[in-house]
């Protein structure tokens, strides 16, 4: 029968492959809910009964390959000699972000994506920091910005005080109480470092980023310290629209002279 004139298609009309799950990754789905189950913490052994192949009803090969899967995942740890056996490992942030900076490796966000949810989360973050920070978490802050007050002698230090100018903003992630908002901004501010283009931006002489950078982040310390959320969040989305409108121009400037 010929499709009727004009009728649009829907979802249920494309057809949908279903991929069969490797057994090994299954087998390391199974155990890693186990280990949710039990309340399992970082340095606590897996029970020998559950690395035995009996226990999920596989090959001995199998069952190596999903212990691969879990140690590779960073979940477990493996130790060989008195003593050892198969632990539950404490994934790091720094692991994390590592491996989704490598996601996006050959086909890297622009600069305007990152961005668009910059603009979003940091205001956020300073807002959810507002009369919070302890006088250690505040002076370690104000340390930061103290690499870059003084005038770049080099280009090499210029390039140095942007990466302590994002540094910043991996301090103020760190403090934030909501883990998942600060993670997800310290790994923005890792593609910025990552990426080629930011860096190409970062290496370029521009004297008067370095003070609008500092104009900002006095201004949001103060109101952090002064426990008003709402002037943290407004000074942060200027800070954010700001250094896109900056990191916007340079990269189009950098084309056009690569163009020519």
């Amino acid at each position: 029968m010929s499709e009727m004139p004009g009728r649009e298609e829907t979802i249920a009309d494309v057809p949908v492959v279903i991929r069969r799950r490797k057994r090994p990754d299954a087998v390391a789905d199974q155990i890693r809910d186990r280990i949710v189950e039990h309340g399992l913490s970082p340095g606590d052994r897996l029970p020998h009964e559950w690395i035995e192949p009996e226990a999920w009803h596989v090959s001995r090969g199998t069952l190596r390959e999903a212990l691969k899967v879990l140690e590779s995942q960073g979940l477990t740890l493996s130790k060989t000699g008195p003593g050892g056996g198969v632990f539950v490992a404490s994934v790091e942030a720094e692991q994390a972000i590592r491996l989704l900076d490598n996601l996006f490796l050959h086909q890297p966000p622009s600069i305007a994506e990152i961005y668009a949810i910059r603009k979003e989360l940091e205001p956020l973050l300073a807002a959810s920091l507002a009369g919070k920070l302890t006088p250690p978490a505040f002076a370690l802050l104000q340390a930061k910005i103290r690499l870059y007050e003084d005038e770049p002698a080099t280009v090499e230090e210029e390039y140095r005080q942007r990466m302590a100018e994002l540094d910043f903003h991996d301090a103020l992630a760190r403090l934030c109480e909501n883990r998942l908002l600060g993670f997800l901004c310290r790994f923005l501010v890792s593609l910025l470092k990552d990426m080629a283009a930011c860096r190409d931006v970062y290496q370029q002489h521009n004297p008067v980023l370095r003070e609008t950078g500092l104009h900002y982040q006095v201004a949001l310390l103060r109101a952090i310290k002064a426990g008003d959320a709402e002037r943290a969040s407004t000074i942060m989305r200027h800070h954010m629209i700001a250094a896109e409108i900056y990191m916007l121009e340079r990269t189009e400037i950098r084309r056009g002279h690569a163009s020519r």
